[in-house]
Order: C-alpha cells, then structure tokens, then sequence
C-alpha cells in the first residue's frame, strides 16, 4: 500500500490542472495535512490567502459534497498516524489561547452528542445480552485505554461474577491471563488511536478460542473492529496532545447501567453486601463524623 493517502495521491496528479487559489490550498494540504484536517474552510483559507468559498469549492471539484466531508476525511486518515508533538501542534490550531477551557470542553460534549447518534441500538442490546450469558468477561486496554478498561473491569465485577481484568506488562503475561478463555467467554477489548499492538493480537487470540469478541472504538476501520463480533462506537478525537477519552467513558458507563438494570433486584442484593463490607471495612471516610 502507498504511504500516500488517495486523496493527496489525486491532488499531486491533478495539481497541473488547478487555479492558482486551489494550487495555494493543495500545496498547504500536502504540506501540513495534520494542520487542515482540524482547520475551518475559513481559517484554511486565511492561512493560504484565498476565500472561504474558493476553498469550499476546492473540495466541491475534488469529489467531496461539501468541506466538512473533506475534513472528516483527513482527520480519520490521520488519526491513527499522528505522533505526540503532532497531536499538540494540531490541537494548536482548534483551541484559542484565551478560551482554551470552554473550547476543550464544549469538544468533548460534542464528542458525546456525536457518539450518542452514530452508536447502534441494536448492537448495544446485543452486546448486553451477550454479557449477561458470558461465563467469564475478559477486559483489555492498554496505553490510555486502560484507564477505561480498568474502570469498566471494576465496577462489572459488581454486576458478574466472573470478571477478569487483562493487566499485564508483557506480551506472555497478556497470553497467561487469556489462557483459559473458550467459547463460552466474552472479551471485550478497548482501544484508540494510536491503536495499540497488544490489545490488536490478544483480541485475535480470544477470537480464535472461540469467545465473543466486543470491541470499544472509535471507527468501523479500526483493527479491533474487524476481529470483531460486536462493536460499539465512541468518538474520540485529539484536544491536545492525547485523544479525549470522554465519549468513550459516557458509553461505557451507558453500558454498565444498562447491564445493572438487566439483572433486575439481583443487582440490589449484590449491592447491600457490598455496602455492609465497605462499612464493616471501613473502605471510605465517613463525612458525617468530620467536624464542621
């Protein structure tokens, strides 16, 4: 495969054929795609000297339906490919100096409201269900993902008795944890850009011992979702040098109701003994006795 995307394939070879203001946008493009890709039609514009319309045009005549679909095409091809310090510089350019709080913020709530249109029902019910005939859940994510696996591994093992949660340092203990896993299993696995190795081959391996495979990420074109039986949906994009994890976290929590309002009045009984061991263990402050 070309290390050259498509698209910036097919602007090189059309590139003797534009007006000068789409040369000034193609050459930016194949310059600095990391920066458009998060850039306005406006802003993009700015930056090259050309109009806002020149530039939606621009997209219009290279086969796009408009440049919001331009630009949702270059951030999902970039994506997964983006280093640390690219990552920072393109947050840069989506988050002004001077509202940087309000900016990141009102990002992440989008991020819910987008994750909460494009996720299927029918797939989160069926990934329910699934969990609710699974004997053992293994839970896996690794990098920034295991802070969501590790959240989702600890309060699941509220709501299932056979909960483990893949945590391991090296690839043979990642395979140790997983040895047992049949068709009678589940492993959900969890991963991001940039998507993790480990958690790619420790999927295939569950996979191939016959248990059901769920995948949490953020596209179709992910490698976990191909190795996938079910898939559930989260947008996840950069809003400084790491992705927000946000809309994954509100679809897992989503997730964990839905599964605790499945098991009816068990989940209640599971409950009261849980608060007669936190008591009794004295787990968490007790804010009545503090002073005022």
């Amino acid at each position: 495969m070309s290390s050259r995307a498509p698209f910036l394939s097919q602007i090189e070879q059309n590139y003797p054929h534009l007006s000068k203001g789409h040369k000034r946008i193609a050459d930016y493009i194949l310059r600095d795609y990391d920066k458009a890709a998060f850039m306005t039609a406006a802003a993009l514009g700015e930056a090259v000297g050309v109009s806002e319309s020149t530039v939606v045009r621009f997209a219009a005549e290279n086969g796009w339906r408009g440049y919001p679909e331009l630009q949702k095409y270059l951030q999902e091809m970039i994506r997964s490919r983006l280093t640390s310090i690219q990552r920072l510089q393109a947050s840069n350019v989506k988050l002004s100096n001077d509202k940087i709080m309000e900016n990141a913020m009102n990002a992440d709530a989008e991020m819910i409201r987008r994750t909460l249109e494009q996720t299927s029902r029918e797939e989160f019910k069926c990934v329910v269900d699934a969990i609710r005939k699974a004997e053992h859940i293994y839970i896996q994510g690794t990098r920034s993902s295991a802070a969501l696996a590790n959240f989702l591994a600890l309060n699941m093992n509220i709501l299932h008795p056979g909960v483990v949660y893949v945590d391991a340092f090296s690839a043979s203990q990642t395979y140790e944890q997983l040895l047992r896993i049949n068709e009678h299993d589940m492993c959900i696995a969890i991963s991001f850009p940039r998507y993790s190795k480990r958690t790619i081959t420790a999927l295939r391996f569950a996979r191939d011992r016959g248990a059901c495979a769920v995948a949490i990420t953020d596209t179709l074109r992910s490698p976990i979702a191909a190795l996938s039986h079910h898939v559930l949906l989260a947008c996840c994009d950069a809003v400084s040098f790491v992705d927000s994890l946000v809309a994954p976290m509100s679809l897992i929590n989503a997730l964990l109701a839905a599964c605790a309002r499945a098991q009816g009045d068990n989940v209640y009984d599971t409950l009261r003994d849980l608060e007669g061991i936190w008591t009794q263990y004295e787990i968490y402050a007790d804010m009545g006795s503090e002073k005022q």
